[in-house]
């Protein structure tokens, strides 16, 4: 039995060999075109020296050569032909193997993946759509982390509105602008060393002044400190983290949100919008039309597809299109446009609201720029969610799934895709665990690719 099944293994090992060995002639790797490049160029710089030595080592070359061929005949060439050739086809292989080896394991020495394998996924990489993805919070990384899979050319543009928790903090007492949202962007869309990327994420339990903070916090903050600004703290820990794409703030401005109740009244700072104990009808920031960074409009500019949310309504998504030249540049745009939709409405925010109730906010907000033409066509919403104990424990905190009305969405003009995305988050309540609602990643990731590349057939037809 134990015979049997090496030898099986044995098979399999040579059968994956060879299927490796043909994935090496597949067009697009950028690496035989530059082994051929190398050998010839050592040929050419053999055959310089020869010259310039008056072709003396060719002669000897040849003579040598021919020596040796003799010599060879002599014990048939029958014989000593597909010897010299398999000695030569050996050699070949033998140095070529150990050479890629060698490149495997410096450039990753802790991973099982081929070589060849690592090669053909970052190829496909770098041939995905380009895809800039405006939001913020949980729900920004949540789709970064999934998109990553089919595509290395992704821009993340991350509002910079929170004013609250360990962000709020370091905004506060620093001066800087608010670094969580940016920290989980770059968390999601990081490549090597998960260790690195869990000390980003770590956050202090205890110490005084320490507690409450992550190291990813801090870590953004003392480099804006150094750099002189954000964006440039970004783009050193997104070297740091080998990030996949990159993660652009919305404004440099130091923002702060402010909304108008139902009710009359006005709340200041994005932590209490989130709260809110009346419908919100306006929202708005100080100070008014900030700029937009041009990395992001430049980004909008070369995108395949733009992406809104999922995220909160008022405090991760609304307050991009606050910005007046990231809606100008979305509005200029031809690629397709998709906003996504959040699972469950957010108590103090989005009581009640459906998938168009979601959808009149939006527009209400572009309205109040100036700009009646609407942005996102296309909206991706949640099938019906199961019943169970997940949705029992967000009805009794006040939330609800959000509805869809197709039908009255379509009459708008909306062009409405549902797609399972959900997936069950564990969450300890003293005792108990509680399963929480989120986007899954790979689903949610897998929904938007499937809206974009029937957004291409739709253009092609």
């Amino acid at each position: 039995m134990r015979q049997r099944f090496a030898e099986q293994s044995r098979r399999e090992e040579l059968v994956q060999r060879s299927r490796r060995a043909v994935q090496w002639l597949q067009p697009g790797l950028v690496v035989k075109r530059w082994v051929l490049t190398s050998a010839l160029g050592f040929v050419l710089a053999l055959l310089g020296a020869a010259i310039w030595a008056d072709l003396k080592p060719i002669y000897w070359t040849l003579t040598t050569i021919e020596d040796l061929l003799r010599l060879l005949a002599g014990v048939g060439r029958e014989f000593t032909g597909p010897l010299v050739l398999l000695l030569g086809v050996g050699l070949v292989l033998l140095g070529q193997s150990r050479s890629f080896g060698s490149i495997q394991k410096a450039l990753a020495p802790q991973k099982d993946t081929a070589l060849v394998d690592a090669l053909l996924a970052q190829r496909r990489l770098n041939r995905g759509p380009n895809i800039v993805a405006i939001g913020g919070g949980t729900g920004l990384s949540t789709l970064l982390s999934g998109l990553k899979r089919y595509s290395g050319n992704l821009t993340a543009i991350v509002t910079v509105a929170d004013d609250g928790g360990s962000s709020g903090v370091l905004r506060r007492e620093l001066g800087v602008q608010p670094p969580g949202d940016i920290r989980n962007c770059l968390a999601a869309l990081a490549r090597e060393e998960p260790l690195l990327t869990r000390l980003f994420q770590y956050r202090f339990t205890a110490g005084g002044g320490l507690e409450g903070h992550s190291f990813g916090n801090l870590f953004l903050s003392a480099l804006t400190a150094i750099t002189g600004n954000l964006e440039t703290a970004i783009t050193a820990s997104s070297k740091v983290l080998a990030v996949q794409g990159q993660v652009v703030p919305a404004t440099s401005a130091d923002v702060r949100l402010w909304a108008e109740l139902e009710d009359g009244r006005r709340l200041e700072g994005e932590s209490c919008i989130g709260h809110a104990d009346s419908p919100i009808v306006r929202l708005g920031c100080s100070p008014a039309r900030p700029a937009a960074l041009p990395r992001a409009l430049e980004a909008i500019a070369h995108a395949d597809l733009i992406v809104l949310g999922p995220g909160s309504l008022y405090t991760s998504l609304l307050p991009n299109l606050l910005v007046p030249e990231l809606v100008e540049a979305i509005a200029r745009s031809s690629a397709p446009r998709l906003y996504i939709c959040n699972l469950m409405t957010q108590p103090g925010e989005t009581d009640g609201l459906d998938v168009s109730g979601h959808l009149r906010a939006i527009e209400a907000q572009l309205a109040s720029l100036g700009i009646e033409e609407r942005l996102f066509h296309a909206v991706l919403a949640q099938d019906s969610l199961p019943e169970g104990p997940e949705l029992e424990y967000y009805r009794a905190r006040g939330a609800e799934p959000v509805r869809c009305d197709l039908d009255g969405l379509g009459q708008e003009g909306y062009q409405v895709m549902l797609a399972s995305m959900q997936g069950t988050q564990q969450r300890s309540e003293g005792r108990s665990s509680k399963g929480t609602l989120r986007h899954d990643p790979r689903s949610l990731s897998l929904a938007v690719m499937r809206f974009y590349k029937a957004a291409q057939r739709r253009a092609g037809a």
